[in-house]
C-alpha cells in the first residue's frame, strides 16, 4: 500500500502516481515487556495551575506580541512524573470566563475528568479547584479546558502531561513537539476561532502554523543517537500524515501507549492525537527532517542537526518499551454496539433561532461557553442540546462497569473525526480502509466512510464521548455514557 509520502517521493522522480493515496503501512517489531510489578516508591506532585492572559510574540522577535491564555509564564507548560505517583494540581481562574482542566487520555477518577456541569461545577473567575488523582498509566498526554474549547485552546490554554516509566532502556535523548495552529492577524490579534463554514465542514484552520510556538522548530541533537521524539497534535482542527527523513524511525507508542517498534513511512495523526517516535541520528553535521506530508505543500515539523561524537554503533534495533497495564477487553463476550457519526437534523439545527441573544432569558438559559450558535453534527441522529451542559440530555447508552463493549464507529460524512472517549483507553481493532495495526488509543481517526471497531473495558460514571474537531464537538458531535 502506498503513502502519500511514497507518492510524492514518486512523483518528484518523475514516476507515474496512482490514482488512490492509502496511510501508512507498518511492519511489527520487537513485543513488549510486562510491566514493571512496581514503579518504585511514589511521589505526591503539589503543582499550581494559573490561567491568566500573558503576552507571547507568535509572530517573531520583530513582530507585535499577542495575548494568549495560558497556564503559567511557558506556553505549553510539562508535567513530568512517573507511574503511580500522585498529582494535586491546583487550577487557579485568572479569566474573565470560567474554565476546568480536562485531563485528555489519562484514566482518572470520574470527579475528576474536568467537565463543566458534568463531573465538577465550573471554576469561575478568581476561583479554584484541585484536581487530585493517581497516574496508572505511562505516556504522553495533555490537558485543556472542555467548554468554549475552541476559544480556550485556540488562545493557548494547553499542557502536556509526561508520565515516565515505560523505557526498559533509557534513550540518548528526547524532545517534546507540540503542534499548534494559531488564528491571528497581521497585528497579533485573535481572528474569530469558529466559523459557520469551518464547523460544517473540516474547521476552521489557523493562519500561522508552529511548532514549540516557532513557525520552522529548530534543535541540535546528538549524533548517531537513539533519540524519543513525543509528538502531541494539539491543534483543533488539523490532520498530519507524519514521516522522517535523514534518519530510521520507528513508532514506539500512539496516544501514549506503547506498541512494538514499527518501521515508520508515515502514520497519520489526527486532532488530539499523540505519536512517539525512536529514531537513530545521522553523523554529525548531518539533518533530519521529521516532516507532514498531507498539505499540498509539505510541512517541516522540525530540522535536527546531528553534533557532537557518536553515541551508538552498531544496528538500530531499539530497546522495547513495558506495556501499559490495562484492562483487556474479552472480545467473545462484549457486547456489540454501533456508532454513526452524521450530520444534525434541520429541527435540532434551528433551535438557536428561536432565542434572542439579547434577551436575558436566553442568556440564563444558554451557558454561552459551552454551547454554539449552530447545531451542524449528531452521533447516531442525536446531536448535543444547544443550552450546553447545565441540563444534560439522556446519555448516549448505559454502560455496566467492569463490561467488555465492542463499538464499531461509522463515519456517515465527507469529513474526517478524532473519536475521542474520555476516562478509558480502548483497543483499536480494525478499519475498513486502512491497514493498521491493533493498538491502544484514546482518540481514534475515522475517516469518511470509514468504519473502525474499538474495544473496552467499562468503567464507573459519566464520561463524554465526542470528535476532538474543536468546532465539531461544539456544534453537535458530542455524548456521553451513564455506566454504572
Amino acid at each position: 500500500m502506498l503513502t502519500r509520502r511514497a507518492v510524492l517521493t514518486a512523483v518528484a522522480g518523475g514516476l507515474a502516481a496512482p490514482a488512490l493515496l492509502s496511510l501508512s503501512r507498518a511492519d511489527t517489531g520487537r513485543p513488549l515487556l510486562p510491566a514493571p510489578a512496581s514503579a518504585g516508591t511514589p511521589v505526591t506532585h503539589e503543582v499550581t495551575l494559573e490561567a491568566k492572559p500573558r503576552a507571547v510574540k507568535l509572530l517573531g522577535d520583530d513582530g507585535p506580541a499577542s495575548t494568549l491564555w495560558t497556564y503559567n509564564d511557558e506556553l505549553y507548560p510539562i508535567l513530568r512524573l512517573k507511574r503511580g505517583d500522585r498529582l494535586r494540581a491546583t487550577l487557579k481562574n485568572g479569566l474573565a470566563e470560567h474554565t476546568s482542566i480536562h485531563w485528555h487520555g489519562v484514566r482518572v477518577p470520574n470527579a475528576m475528568d474536568g467537565v463543566q456541569y458534568v463531573t465538577q461545577p465550573p471554576v469561575e473567575p478568581g476561583r479554584s479547584f484541585l484536581y487530585d488523582f493517581t497516574l496508572p498509566d505511562t505516556g504522553t498526554f495533555f490537558f485543556h479546558p472542555h467548554c468554549n474549547e475552541s476559544g480556550q485552546v485556540g488562545h493557548g490554554l494547553v499542557g502536556v502531561l509526561i508520565v515516565e516509566g515505560d523505557e526498559s532502556r533509557p534513550f540518548d535523548h528526547e524532545l517534546v513537539l507540540v503542534a499548534k495552529d494559531w488564528r491571528l492577524d497581521s497585528a497579533g490579534g485573535f481572528l474569530p476561532f469558529s466559523t459557520d463554514s469551518g464547523a460544517a465542514r473540516a474547521g476552521t484552520f489557523g493562519t500561522l502554523r508552529t511548532v514549540n510556538g516557532q513557525r520552522k522548530f529548530t534543535a541540535k541533537v546528538p549524533a548517531s543517537a537513539d533519540i524519543r521524539l513525543r509528538l502531541l497534535n494539539l491543534d483543533a482542527t488539523r490532520m498530519m500524515d507524519v514521516g522522517v527523513e535523514g534518519a530510521d524511525a520507528r513508532i514506539i507508542a500512539v496516544d501514549g501507549n506503547p506498541l512494538p517498534a514499527l518501521h515508520l513511512d508515515s502514520w497519520r495523526v489526527g486532532a488530539a492525537s499523540r505519536v512517539d517516535l525512536v529514531l537513530r541520528t545521522p553523523k554529525a553535521g548531518n539533518k533530519v527532517l521529521l516532516r507532514d506530508y498531507f498539505p499540498a505543500e509539505i510541512f517541516d515539523l522540525a530540522e535536527l542537526e546531528a553534533e557532537g561524537p557518536d553515541r551508538q554503533s552498531g544496528a538500530f534495533d531499539p530497546a522495547p518499551l513495558y506495556a501499559s497495564d490495562i484492562p483487556e477487553p474479552d472480545l467473545r463476550a462484549a457486547e456489540p454496539q454501533a456508532y454513526v457519526f452524521g450530520a444534525a437534523s434541520d429541527s435540532i439545527a434551528s433551535f438557536i433561532d428561536t432565542l434572542d441573544p439579547n434577551d436575558p432569558l436566553s442568556k440564563i438559559i444558554l451557558d454561552e461557553l459551552c454551547t454554539a450558535e449552530r447545531t451542524f453534527w449528531a452521533i447516531n441522529k442525536r446531536s448535543w442540546p444547544n443550552d450546553g451542559h447545565r441540563n444534560l440530555p439522556p446519555p448516549l447508552a448505559r454502560l455496566q462497569a467492569g463490561r467488555s463493549y465492542r463499538f464499531m464507529l461509522q463515519n456517515a460524512t465527507p469529513h474526517p473525526h478524532p473519536i475521542h472517549l474520555h476516562g478509558h483507553t480502548f483497543k483499536v481493532l480494525s478499519s475498513s480502509k486502512r491497514s493498521l495495526p491493533v493498538h491502544h488509543a484514546d482518540t481514534v481517526l475515522v475517516l469518511p466512510k470509514e468504519r473502525i471497531e474499538i474495544a473496552f473495558v467499562a468503567t464507573p460514571g459519566r464520561w463524554m464521548f465526542h470528535c476532538h474537531i474543536l468546532e465539531h464537538l461544539e456544534t453537535g458531535m458530542m455524548g456521553y455514557f451513564a455506566n454504572t
